[in-house]
């Protein structure tokens, strides 16, 4: 039995400890700033919980001490905080972070941490970043990897075709920041929201653009050998054009706090939802120009006594599989550990990460 702490309290945080505790291979205790939120965790027995204000200064490290791993399920922007509390206390640190500030943090303190720091291990960055890494290696030369994530409504029934199913902050956070991209072979940056496209997957049509964190360290990894990286969020048609309204022409991108009460006052929450993973890589192979292709989608599902929506389950699947093949000693226990390091029928095979192997999945070679 290995003692974990999980950070936070909320939709992620209550399934990744939920799943911890239930592999009987766990002890885990949740974080939180809210009691209200710890009161309310739907998880099953053995789940400790503990009251603190993460963001104050030593608060995490009486809770931290002789620990095996803390995973942090909080906010993007108290990430930073939790990080520097794991290495001053020694122990394993993995994150759910889109944020591309708290990832350089992270790598920071690797550098002369005595643990191991594991930022992104979610969906994207996360899962996104192994499955384009693996793909990427079965070509002589590179040419393009194009990476598109989206948590989506089945049954989507408003004008913003959306419905929330992750952290509000994160979300707006992801449309406001700057994005990375390899274009022409040069490392850029380019405008979150633009270079909006269309594409269809079993026959509904889709649209993708730019958002903020999604390569994770992907971006460094291929600088010099690719031609094209680049990620975008996919939405229903139509989504596009409204939040680019509400954050540029309304200027809300510098009114977050607002347009955070916006939505969430306005758009219900919904666990009928579904997450597509659709990452194309080309390249050239044997002298030939290949392309390969891999399509996932992943729904909602029952857990013992809970339905988990989709993007529960492939974020919480993703930080257990990555905590599950640390302490089984399948990576290195020391210094920062980019994703693209996990090998990709390794991670599948872990009794975490079989929940998207357990999906609708195509994987296509062309």
């Amino acid at each position: 039995m290995k003692d974990v702490v999980v950070i936070g309290a909320g939709k992620i945080g209550s399934v990744v400890s939920d799943m911890l505790a239930g592999s009987g291979d766990y002890r885990v205790a949740v974080v939180d700033n809210s009691q209200a939120q710890l009161d309310a965790l739907e998880v099953g027995e053995g789940v400790a919980t503990h009251q603190a204000e993460i963001s104050e200064p030593g608060a995490l490290d009486g809770v931290l001490s002789g620990k095996f791993a803390v995973l942090s399920a909080a906010p993007f922007h108290l990430t930073t905080s939790i990080a520097e509390a794991a290495a001053r206390s020694g122990v394993h640190y993995l994150d759910l972070t889109e944020d591309v500030a708290s990832t350089r943090r992270a790598k920071e303190l690797a550098a002369t941490a005595q643990s191991a720091f594991i930022p992104q291990c979610g969906l994207a960055p996360g899962f996104i970043s192994i499955v384009a890494n693996d793909l990427a290696k079965r070509f002589d030369r590179l040419e393009s990897v194009r990476m598109r994530v989206g948590a989506l409504p089945q049954y989507p029934s408003n004008a913003l075709n959306y419905n929330l199913t992750w952290s509000t902050d994160g979300v707006i956070n992801e449309y406001c920041e700057p994005c990375e991209a390899i274009v022409e072979g040069e490392l850029v940056e380019v405008p979150p929201m633009e270079e909006r496209e269309e594409f269809s997957l079993d026959g509904i049509t889709y649209e993708a653009f730019n958002t903020s964190g999604g390569l994770g360290t992907l971006a460094d990894t291929l600088k010099g050998k690719v031609r094209t990286l680049n990620y975008r969020t996919i939405r229903y048609p139509g989504h596009a054009a409204i939040m680019k309204a509400l954050l540029n022409d309304l200027g809300l991108r510098h009114r977050r706090e607002v347009l955070k009460d916006i939505l969430e006052n306005a758009v219900p929450a919904t666990m009928q939802d579904v997450v597509v993973i659709f990452v194309t890589v080309s390249g050239h192979r044997n002298g030939r120009l290949l392309q390969e292709t891999y399509a996932n989608k992943v729904y909602s599902r029952q857990f013992g006594a809970h339905l988990r929506s989709a993007i529960q389950v492939t974020t919480a699947s993703g930080i257990c599989a990555v905590l599950d093949l640390l302490a089984e000693g399948r990576l290195p226990s020391r210094g920062f550990i980019r994703q693209e390091d996990i090998a990709l029928d390794v991670f599948l095979a872990n009794r975490f990460g079989r929940n998207y192997a357990l999906s609708n999945m195509t994987h296509l070679a062309a």
